[in-house]
C-alpha cells in the first residue's frame, strides 16, 4: 500500500513556484502579488487567511490581507473588490467565504475581475472548465489531479467515483477527471446524498474520490481490493484521550481502508497540504498573463 504524501508534493511544488519567482525578481519584474479580502471573525477563515500569508511569504509572492469587521456593509465591501481588481500591481485575488449573513456572496463573487480569480469562483471560470479551456482550476480539485499525475496514478479509462457534488469539489473534480486531456480520460461517477446503493456503486471504483463532509464515513466495504482512495474531507473530532483534546480525520475510514487499497491520502498530510500549493500556483499563473 501507497501512502500518496501531500507534504511532500507540496513542498515540491512551493519549491517550483519560488524558482519561478527569484528568477523574475532576478530579472528586474515585481514579485506576484496576491490580495485577499475577509469580512468578520469567523475562526476558520482567520487560520485560513494565516496560512496563506504564511505559505506566500515562503515562495516569494506578496500578500495583502483587506480585513472588514462583520458589521462591513454589502457597498463597502464590493468597493474593495473594485478597488483590487482595478490595481494593476495585484495579479490574485481571494474572497475568504463564509461572508456576514447580510452580504449577498453571489453578488460579491460576480464583481471578482475573472482574471484575478485565483479562487475559480467566478461563473466565467467555471464555464472555461466545463469547456476544457485554459482557465485557473479550484485548489483542491487541482491538489487531487496533481497527486493523481505525480504519483503516476493511471486515470485513462478508469472508473473514477467522486462521492460529493459540491461546487467547490465535487462537480469541478469530476469534470476534470472525465476531460480529453494527459492524466484525466477517466470514466466518471458522481455520488450524492440521493445515490441508491451507494455502497455497490463505490466498490467497483478503481479510484474513488470522497468529499462526502462526513467524518470517516466511508469504510473497508465501500472500496474494492487495490483501488486508490483519495480522502478530501477533514474532520475535528473530539478525542480525550489526545494530548489536544482532540484528533483529525478524513471522510474515510483510514486504518481498515488502508489495508485493502493500493494506494491512499492521510488525513492530514494527503490533499489539504497540497491544496494551498495550487492557489499559489494560480497565482502565478494569474501573474505570468500580466508580465
Amino acid at each position: 500500500m501507497i501512502t500518496i504524501d501531500g507534504r511532500i508534493l507540496s513542498q515540491e511544488i512551493k519549491h517550483e513556484i519560488s524558482k519561478t519567482v527569484a528568477s523574475q525578481i532576478d530579472a528586474g519584474k515585481n514579485a506576484p502579488h496576491l490580495a485577499v479580502v475577509i469580512a468578520g471573525e469567523d475562526g476558520a477563515s482567520l487560520t485560513y487567511v494565516e496560512s496563506i500569508k504564511k505559505n506566500t511569504k515562503e515562495v516569494g509572492i506578496l500578500c495583502s490581507v483587506y480585513q472588514f469587521p462583520v458589521s462591513v456593509s454589502e457597498k463597502e465591501l464590493l468597493e474593495a473588490v473594485d478597488f483590487i481588481n482595478q490595481d494593476d500591481d495585484i495579479d490574485g485575488c481571494i474572497v475568504q467565504l463564509p461572508l456576514p449573513e447580510h452580504i449577498d456572496k453571489q453578488k460579491v463573487v460576480l464583481k471578482i475581475n475573472p482574471n484575478k480569480d485565483v479562487d475559480c469562483f467566478h461563473p466565467e471560470n467555471m464555464g472555461k472548465l466545463v469547456l476544457g479551456e485554459k482557465t485557473f482550476l479550484p485548489a483542491t480539485p487541482h491538489a487531487v489531479m496533481e497527486l493523481l499525475k505525480r504519483y503516476d496514478i493511471e486515470t485513462a479509462g478508469k472508473n473514477c467515483v467522486v462521492v460529493g457534488r459540491s461546487n467547490i469539489v465535487g462537480k469541478p473534480l469530476a469534470l476534470l477527471l472525465v476531460q480529453n486531456s494527459p492524466n484525466a480520460d477517466a470514466t466518471v461517477t458522481i455520488c450524492h446524498s440521493k445515490t441508491k446503493n451507494l455502497k455497490e456503486v463505490c466498490a467497483q471504483a478503481d479510484i474513488l474520490l470522497v468529499a462526502i463532509g462526513k467524518p470517516e464515513f466511508i469504510t473497508a466495504d465501500y472500496v474494492k481490493n487495490d483501488a486508490v482512495v483519495i480522502d478530501i474531507g477533514i474532520h475535528r473530532i473530539e478525542d480525550k484521550t489526545a494530548e489536544k483534546g482532540y484528533r483529525i480525520c478524513g471522510d474515510v475510514k483510514f486504518d481498515e481502508v488502508s489495508k485493502k487499497c493500493k494506494a491512499i491520502t492521510p488525513v492530514p498530510g494527503g490533499v489539504g497540504s497540497v491544496t494551498m500549493a495550487c492557489l499559489l500556483k494560480n497565482t502565478l499563473l494569474s501573474y505570468s498573463r500580466n508580465i
